[in-house]
């Protein structure tokens, strides 16, 4: 059912409740997660954008060798690198390797943060994606 799990990640601490899920569903069906960064063009340039772009690298390889290294035994991470547009990038992604799954975290805004967050990258791959998206709080509600 499940050959390849596409998990994006955008360099935030910790596993997400999304990777768990990821983690759970490629040990239980044999499958490749593939750890997505997209390194985004969208961010403003200025004069220090070499800097910028530097650090981003940076938070996207540390993002994706987390994902790597807390994987459970046997199951296989290949590490994804882009540049673009994030949600244009994992949905292209995702689509050209036959991806069974996509599974990201959602910051699950509503209301007023939502629409001042001009919408999300999770919300923008889920309403562009032809393959399945499982989406997953970052937080359990109850924590908040």
């Amino acid at each position: 059912m499940y050959d390849t799990i596409v998990v994006p990640t955008d360099g935030s601490e910790g596993p997400t409740r999304a990777v768990d899920q990821a983690y759970a569903l490629a040990a239980a069906f044999d499958a490749t997660i593939h750890a997505v960064y997209v390194i985004d063009e969208t961010f403003p340039a200025h004069s220090h954008y070499d800097v910028v772009r530097e650090d981003m690298e940076s938070v996207g390889e540390r993002a994706v060798e987390r994902i790597a290294a807390n994987a459970p035994e046997g199951v296989i991470v290949e590490k994804v690198f882009l540049t673009g547009v994030p949600h244009e990038e994992i949905v292209a992604y995702a689509e050209e390797h036959d991806a069974d799954l996509i599974a990201m975290g959602t910051n699950g805004r509503t209301g007023l943060s939502r629409l001042v967050a001009a919408g999300s990258t999770t919300e923008r791959v889920v309403r562009g994606s032809s393959v399945p998206v499982l989406t997953a709080r970052l937080e359990d509600p109850g924590e908040e």
